[in-house]
């Protein structure tokens, strides 16, 4: 059923753009398919304009690419990929609570620890591949990197890493071990509470790398090597 989209172009654009991300990432849109114009405009009932607006949006969020011979496709990404933006998230989240702890607000962090405990209650008891995350304001992971006050680290990451690794996390979704990253944001909380940031940059960094663990334990689950 084709998803009527009728306010202004701005609004169109943005709508547009949250759909075709979130079936990137979800996998309805496989990595590497063509996303020809003709079709997504008639399924989404839309007109080229806006349309054009959010594919220019998605390649900047590097989820899809064009060329002149193959036109607009779902990026490509081999699990070594995957595996070497873990290994660059690590270090640059783990800076970016530091700078998080050192900058947040006391109402930030408050704000931070609704969310979190938000994240708790949505769990289903006892179910530890079930992991409860957000979109931007609603991630606790970007709220740090905002909270970072860096404008260089929110591109880095809110712009730019972010999206892939939300497209390659969707594998690990029925891997468990779900149930230690929830409580491994809960330590990093904590630390920040303290306004401990060496505390809360080496919390990061073994959070990071343990998802990173996960993935790789995911991808081999289903016969894809890592490298």
């Amino acid at each position: 059923m084709s998803t009527i989209l009728t306010h202004g172009t701005s609004t169109q654009s943005e709508r547009i753009f949250q759909i075709i991300e979130a079936e990137i990432i979800c996998g309805a849109l496989p990595m590497g398919s063509k996303l020809g114009e003709e079709t997504l405009a008639a399924r989404l009932g839309v007109s080229r304009g806006p349309l054009r607006e959010a594919l220019r949006r998605l390649e900047g969020r590097s989820l899809v690419v064009s060329t002149a011979r193959s036109g607009v496709r779902v990026v490509s990404m081999t699990p070594k990929d995957f595996v070497e933006l873990y290994e660059v998230r690590e270090g640059l989240e783990s800076l970016a609570a530091r700078l998080a702890t050192e900058r947040m607000s006391d109402s930030g962090l408050a704000d931070l620890r609704t969310l979190l405990n938000r994240d708790v209650d949505e769990t289903t008891a006892g179910d530890d591949t079930a992991y409860s995350q957000g979109v931007a304001e609603d991630d606790f992971h970007y709220r740090i990197a905002m909270a970072s006050q860096s404008a260089r680290l929110q591109k880095l990451l809110c712009s730019d890493l972010y999206s892939l690794i939300r497209l390659g996390r969707y594998k690990t979704w029925l891997i468990p071990g779900h149930r230690r990253a929830e409580n491994d944001h809960a330590d990093i909380l904590r630390a920040m509470e303290l306004r401990d940031p060496e505390l809360a940059d080496l919390l990061m960094r073994r959070h990071v790398r343990a998802a990173r663990q996960r993935y790789i334990a995911a991808i081999q689950t289903l016969g894809e090597p890592p490298a």
